[in-house]
């Protein structure tokens, strides 16, 4: 994580704090119903949003306030239901090991240094939890990290032979019935009476945050054959969840499907904007005749390669780049093509830069120009109206440094997200429809989170970094503030399709994202 922070007004140590809630729930016994609904026995399938996952990793307290042990602790407020377990990790710095070597990164804090500035740095205390060491289960949050569709139906998910290889899951490996049971096979297993579904995210969300680095596998049918960061055909999504929900709702449980929210909404995508690159007069100047002096010289290439001058000129025009003083676009690099020979441009207002872009070199000239010494003395012969050799020219050319593929999500990029999304929420929205069970749509309020914001009785929950009291450390997950949120709208959607009065939570009990050294 870099110093994205630059980008935020400073930080109040307040705004942590857990406001009080004007309108408390009424817990006398017998006031609220569970209607139509079973809450009997919940089991809760999904990835690192069911888990509880923040700040980068999962540990104890983000589980305990993960959406579903919200959400079971309210159920039992409605009847008497079974115990509600969870996968616990075995302390709050998040790392996994396997057989005493740590395998995943410690969760994110945001720590105040001697400067005085807060910044998100990595908890420093070894971690405990072993993946050798398999718990008992059965466990009613099977929510998984990491995890798509398809893989809550693949056999040998937890299977720790497989962990190097990535055919496994190292937090399914925790609590898998067996290696070779998969998490569906372990709900069905416990004969739920209530169940939420919330998969999807992942299907999309590898490809965003490597900045599109991934695939877009419509019309592959063989997720076997996909990488990490690549998007799953949404008919492959459409035949697992449809198997998964035959599956749960065939001994008559009943249950709550939840979408996929815009992942492009979420701060990791929000924070760093794209027209950062501030700049006064003179240098806006410089870097404009910068540009001129890129077209002039690929003009002049491309005539000596015998491209007829008009034409060469209308190609080159491209790089002459005009810059203000104030704030402009980033430049990114693109593929190399017929129209855009050099493969690099500005960047549109509705691309993205991601949260963990280098920022240091940003302010270095990443995202436009490394001016080098030698750089600057061609530039002088050039304005003395004098030739530079082609060696010459060429450093010129490569003085422009747009920002790279995994830095940013590009016009296509997102439009390959958003496409991917609408077909998973269709099949979600449908399969919901066709089994008469509660539907939330998650994209609509997470959208809402990141455009005015959630207000509750003692405020507003946004999506703004790390102020905005949404989303943890990571800038994908949320805090126990909007996990709770989330919960909140599961349970609003539950009440409306069973009849049902399961009470809501107080929102402002939930913390947001940890100030301290030590948040054990």
């Amino acid at each position: 994580m870099k110093n994205y922070l630059k980008f935020l007004p400073l930080l109040a140590l307040g705004f942590v704090a857990c406001e009080p809630e004007l309108e408390n729930p009424i817990d006398e016994p017998g006031f609220y119903s569970s209607g139509e609904a079973d809450f009997t026995n919940y089991v809760a399938l999904g990835n690192s949003l069911t888990a509880g996952y923040a700040d980068g990793a999962l540990y104890i307290t983000g589980q305990e306030n993960s959406y579903p042990n919200i959400l079971a602790q309210q159920f039992e407020k409605v009847q008497q239901t079974n115990e509600f377990t969870q996968p616990l990790m075995a302390d709050n710095a998040g790392g996994l090991l396997a057989a005493g070597t740590q395998i995943t990164t410690n969760r994110r804090i945001l720590a105040v240094g001697s400067s005085g500035n807060p910044s998100p740095v990595i908890y420093n205390v070894a971690p405990t939890t072993d993946i050798t060491n398999v718990l008992s289960g059965p466990f009613g949050n099977l929510g998984a990290p990491g995890a798509k569709s398809y893989h809550l139906v693949a056999p040998g998910y937890g299977d720790i032979t497989g962990v190097a290889a990535g055919t496994a899951n190292p937090y399914f490996v925790r609590f898998a019935s067996s290696p070779q049971a998969t998490v569906l096979e372990d709900a069905l297993a416990q004969d739920p009476t209530f169940f939420s579904l919330w998969i999807g995210n992942n299907d999309v969300l590898g490809y965003a945050t490597s900045g599109g680095v991934g695939e877009d596998r419509t019309g592959n049918m063989d997720p076997t054959s996909y990488g990490s960061n690549d998007i799953t055909d949404p008919n492959v999504f459409a035949a697992v969840y449809s198997q998964m929900v035959t599956a749960l709702t065939a001994n008559g449980a009943e249950g709550v499907l939840i979408n996929i929210p815009d992942v492009t909404a979420v701060p990791y995508f929000t924070t760093v904007p794209n027209n950062a690159l501030a700049l006064d007069a003179a240098t806006a100047g410089n870097l404009t005749g910068f540009f001129q002096a890129v077209a002039g010289i690929f003009t002049q290439g491309l005539i000596a390669q015998g491209v007829p001058a008009p034409q060469a000129q209308a190609l080159a025009s491209q790089y002459a780049i005009t810059f203000n003083e104030g704030p402009n676009r980033f430049l990114i690099d693109v593929p190399v093509s017929q129209s855009n020979p050099l493969g690099f441009r500005q960047m549109t207002a509705e691309e993205m830069l991601v949260l963990t872009i280098d920022q240091a070199a940003l302010a270095q000239g990443y995202g436009s120009v490394r001016l080098t010494p030698e750089v600057m003395q061609v530039l002088g012969i050039l304005q003395q109206g004098g030739q530079p050799t082609q060696e010459q020219a060429q450093l010129v050319l490569d003085a422009v440094d747009g920002i790279d593929d995994k830095d940013a999500l590009d016009m296509e990029e997102i439009a390959n997200i958003k496409a991917a999304t609408t077909a998973y929420n269709n099949t979600i929205r449908q399969v919901a429809q066709a089994n008469g069970l509660a539907h939330v749509d998650t994209n609509r309020l997470l959208t809402q989170m990141a455009n005015g914001g959630i207000p509750y009785d003692a405020g507003v929950v946004t999506s703004t970094f790390v102020t905005g009291g949404a989303y943890s450390l990571d800038g994908v997950h949320p805090t126990p503030r909007g996990y709770a949120v989330i919960a909140n709208e599961i349970i609003e959607n539950i009440n409306q399709t069973y009849n049902a009065t399961v009470p809501r939570v107080n929102v402002g009990n939930y913390p947001t994202v940890t100030i301290s050294n030590n948040p054990q």
